[in-house]
């Protein structure tokens, strides 16, 4: 299936794998660039373009042989300070009938202080304006003072959404099940409770929550093969790491980490990295790449990327591909290092083309394919 017609700017980069010789190269064509901090991306139905978010609180629209739009209308006001501002961008399952754009962001409270947001709307015919958003789920109380945020968003194929809230820098809100920062929550596609919520009816615990102990969650997609939700969140200095949220499970943050606080020393209430009765992940990193953004590989395009996961790297300036093998992870390789780029986000376009952000004051969007013999 065409998406985007190749254009002539590549570039040959290198795929490593710790302790091994070169693996691979990969082509890399710079589809737009002076991108102020973009941080998502959704494609648009119908070759129609993609739509990006901007940190400062922007969306636009990307199209080829067009370039970018202007600001589409309607989307809140965000609260752009430190890590916060215009987050994720999701398009419903049913968006070619309903129209239905879900955004994540940081809200304000007035008072120096944010939270995550989440809300939709209706993107009218001409994609200049998003009519109508409502938000329907907020963090409260609002405790980031420029931290920790989460955001990310997926379906999950049966019509509910998923989002990952950060704990807003505030380590024990990810073990209070009455507050939302530091949670997977599940919605319905209205943005209401399903009712078989792990903790709906409970008066201790708020009834959006799907688990928790999540301490800076930065990618969440449905894996193809098992169905299942995988979430990835940052460690502090280390533990980094992948999980797959259950209802009702607990990860352990900041219990069970295998991060240290940045001036060295173990957080107070860390007893190791397992911990019985919490959930060990799926895959860690001892030294903590900064991993932002989430792709299964699961298109014909390339069969040399079949069973693949992609992972953006933000102090690493790489993406991250590792093999996945049902619910287990087997190998990490490195690409895009030679750019030097932080890599923000990873999404599969429906042409089979991986498709990646930068964060930079000139952030790109890059077109990426492994580079044919």
């Amino acid at each position: 299936m065409a998406f985007f017609s190749p254009r002539a700017l590549i570039a040959g980069l290198t795929l490593i794998t710790a302790g091994s010789p070169l693996a691979a190269t990969t082509q890399v064509e710079v589809l737009q660039s002076k991108l102020d901090h973009p941080w998502s991306l959704a494609f648009l139905p119908d070759n129609q373009g993609i739509l990006i978010t901007l940190k400062d609180g922007q969306l636009k629209r990307w199209q080829p042989g067009a370039g970018l739009s202007d600001p589409i209308n309607g989307v809140p006001d965000v609260w752009a300070n430190g890590q916060g501002g215009l987050l994720d961008v999701a398009l419903a399952p049913d968006f070619a009938t309903s129209r239905r754009v879900w955004l994540s962001f940081a809200e304000g409270d007035g008072n120096g202080k944010a939270g995550t947001a989440v809300g939709y709307g209706k993107l009218n015919p001409s994609m200049t304006r998003i009519e109508d958003f409502r938000v329907v789920l907020r963090q409260q109380p609002k405790l980031s003072t420029g931290n920790h945020f989460g955001g990310s968003m997926a379906f999950d194929g049966k019509g509910y959404l998923y989002v990952a809230l950060g704990e807003n820098n505030q380590r024990n809100t990810a073990q209070d099940l009455t507050r939302l920062q530091g949670k997977v929550v599940r919605l319905t596609a209205e943005g209401t409770v399903p009712e078989d919520n792990p903790y709906v009816g409970r008066k201790d615990a708020r009834p959006e929550i799907w688990s928790y102990g999540i301490r800076n969650p930065q990618g969440l997609a449905l894996n193809p093969w098992s169905h299942q939700i995988w979430l990835h969140e940052h460690g502090p200095r280390g533990g980094d790491e992948i999980n797959i949220p259950h209802p009702g499970a607990n990860y352990g943050w900041p219990i069970a980490t295998w991060g240290i606080d940045y001036g060295g020393e173990a957080y107070p209430e860390t007893r190791g990295g397992e911990v019985p009765g919490m959930e060990k992940p799926v895959w860690h990193w001892k030294v903590s790449p900064a991993i932002s953004g989430m792709a299964f590989y699961n298109s014909d395009k390339f069969p040399q990327w079949h069973q693949k996961l992609f992972i953006g790297a933000l102090k690493e300036k790489a993406l991250i591909a590792l093999t996945v093998d049902g619910d287990t992870v087997k190998d990490e390789q490195r690409l895009l290092t030679e750019r030097n780029q932080r890599i923000r986000n990873v999404k599969l376009g429906p042409d089979g083309y991986l498709y990646v952000l930068t964060d930079e004051s000139d952030g790109q969007l890059l077109k990426v394919s492994p580079t044919q013999d």
